[in-house]
């Protein structure tokens, strides 16, 4: 424990380092009518076939035993930056179903075709496993399914659990540049003052029969605020079983932050496992009694390291990201005509 301990703070200390700001300028909510919640989702404009090749499957997915796992990633990277280091080796050593889905332009496009991959991905998954499918998303992957839930009524029964890692659930005060140097789509959505965050919002922040499971770091400085379940990431209301828990709720001395939390934090997998595990969302209580930092069957840090160099030149340079905008996309029709 205590080598990987060491590991971690030394991963942690390497990436704060390398991190800059992410996620856009603001852009005017402006006042709007939102949809009611049960209204029929939208026809998606994504051809097929461009859905299908975008998502990947384990073997195992069919006629699943039990709950597969759609993983969703983050802005700046792309599916197997983001899952690599952890999670992927992880459900195969646990023999979990699971699917990756890949999101266009390393998820730094309009976040509206970004949902249309997820909308996607949730029916073929539930299809292929004849079962309802828990999520777990990164960043903008832990708030993207909630705009799929939002908008798409029809996708709510498929769904057990959403687990959001650092997820951007009221978008982000910080970094104010895109204002003068503009900034790519899904950064301007991100802003807590966008059109697009408002309209996630819209409503209800979540539905019942869904568990979901919010965890954020204290030292994030990408979503912010986060400082407690007032932030940006937790949800609160509309009728789901709702956990919002810190990393630093359950081992003070945990050092990750915005990236890692993201993609290798072990206190953050045993949140998500201990939702996948058990009815309802994650508990705090019994993640606390396993201890911090036990490192799950499966991972193994010299191979999974390997993985963190692009990981973290995706978030810093954008390599293969969308063209910088300079202002918010527009809301589609869908998400704002009532």
């Amino acid at each position: 424990m205590g080598n990987a301990l060491a590991m971690h703070r030394f991963l942690a200390l390497t990436v704060t380092a390398l991190m800059v700001g992410m996620l856009g300028a603001p852009a005017d909510a402006t006042t709007v009518g939102y949809p009611p919640v049960d209204r029929p989702g939208p026809a998606l404009t994504t051809p097929p076939a461009v859905l299908r090749a975008a998502l990947v499957c384990s073997a195992n997915v069919d006629r699943a035993t039990r709950t597969p796992v759609l993983l969703v990633h983050g802005t700046s990277v792309t599916a197997e930056e983001n899952w690599s280091f952890l999670y992927r080796p992880a459900l195969k050593a646990s023999r979990t179903p699971y699917c990756l889905v890949q999101l266009p332009y390393r998820a730094t496009g309009d976040i509206q075709v970004n949902a249309e991959y997820v909308v996607w991905a949730i029916r073929e998954l539930h299809r292929r496993a004849e079962r309802k499918i828990s999520i777990i998303g990164a960043s903008q992957g832990g708030m993207l399914p909630r705009w799929a839930l939002r908008f798409w009524p029809d996708l709510r029964p498929m769904v057990d659990d959403l687990i959001g890692l650092a997820p951007s659930n009221h978008g982000t005060t910080g970094f104010a540049a895109c204002a003068t140097k503009g900034c790519r789509p899904a950064e301007f959505q991100q802003r807590s003052t966008s059109a697009f965050i408002a309209a996630l919002n819209s409503g209800q922040e979540t539905f019942p029969r869904i568990s979901y499971t919010n965890v954020y770091t204290h030292r994030d400085k990408v979503v912010v605020p986060n400082a407690d379940d007032r932030g940006s990431s937790s949800l609160h209301g509309g009728g789901g079983r709702i956990t919002n828990v810190a990393l630093q709720d359950i081992c003070p001395g945990d050092p990750s932050d915005h990236i890692l939390l993201g993609a290798i934090d072990l206190v953050g997998f045993q949140l998500a496992l201990d939702a996948l595990d058990h009815d309802g969302p994650a508990s705090p209580a019994r993640v606390a009694a396993q201890g911090c930092a036990k490192p799950p069957p499966g991972f193994d840090p010299v191979l999974g390291a390997l993985s963190l160099p692009s990981l973290v030149l995706g978030n810093t340079i954008g390599l293969g990201a969308a063209d910088t905008v300079a202002a918010e996309p527009p809301l589609r029709s869908y998400a704002w005509s009532s």
